[in-house]
């Protein structure tokens, strides 16, 4: 089917982006023999329809820039793709999926260094951007405290579609492939992510960020928790 007749508003909802379909394909390519990929595509396109034509209609399509490569819309066509081929994928290949959709931009920032004052700063200013945006859109809803120079920086989301979609379509089991790709990030930037939460299993997700050399960070170690998400202590 191309992209062209799937049948979604279009007047409020986006389709998924060509990087994102790329991916999907490319699993699919990877698990099915070429007789077969053809009609799994068509099962993927056609649940991402069926789930949109039940979702909420007020995240403002092509304006809103949580609406680009690897933001809700991906997520939701990724998470179509888990319900379709859930018998042959894996919770890793999602979480690759992901990484390979928000990481390029990352890796091209590999120039910033989030130990020196000046960058820490700077994404402190950007992180004030992207609440300005959701203020817009109240899509995530998004409080960022106040920038403190020996402190790490700390925003948090209260409402976030990708949770709201999972939680909704009861498919929660697969979020912490999403959401891990957050601490991935950070760590291109010289920077490390400190989370105990998530909008998924508690009522906010909370990002702490400092440099990777931070002495903040030894009070605050690592792990896996048992749905896969990975947390501080």
């Amino acid at each position: 089917m191309k992209d062209s007749e799937l049948q979604i508003d279009r007047s409020c909802h986006v389709l998924y982006s060509k990087t994102c379909k790329k991916e999907i394909l490319a699993k699919i390519t990877l698990h099915y023999p070429e007789v077969e990929r053809e009609a799994v595509w068509e099962q993927v396109q056609l649940r991402y329809a069926e789930l949109l034509s039940k979702w909420r209609t007020d995240l403002g399509g092509k304006k809103n820039f949580h609406n680009g490569v690897g933001g809700t819309y991906d997520c939701i066509a990724i998470m179509s793709y888990y319900v379709v081929c859930k018998a042959i994928t894996s919770f890793r290949e999602i979480e690759e999926m992901e990484e390979n959709l928000i990481l390029p931009t990352f890796r091209k920032l590999k120039f910033v260094d989030c130990n020196k004052p000046f960058w820490k700063k700077l994404m402190h200013m950007a992180f004030l951007r992207a609440k300005a945006g959701c203020d817009k859109w109240h899509d995530y809803e998004m409080t960022v405290a106040p920038y403190e120079k020996n402190k790490p920086i700390y925003y948090e989301f209260t409402a976030c579609p990708a949770a709201e979609f999972a939680i909704r379509n009861g498919l929660t089991e697969i979020m912490p492939a999403l959401c891990n790709v957050d601490y991935a990030s950070m760590e291109l930037l010289h920077a490390k992510l400190v989370r105990t939460t998530t909008c998924v299993d508690g009522c906010r997700c909370d990002y702490t960020i400092c440099g990777d050399k931070d002495p903040y960070l030894k009070g605050h170690p690592e792990y896996r928790d048992e749905a896969g998400f990975r947390r501080n202590r």
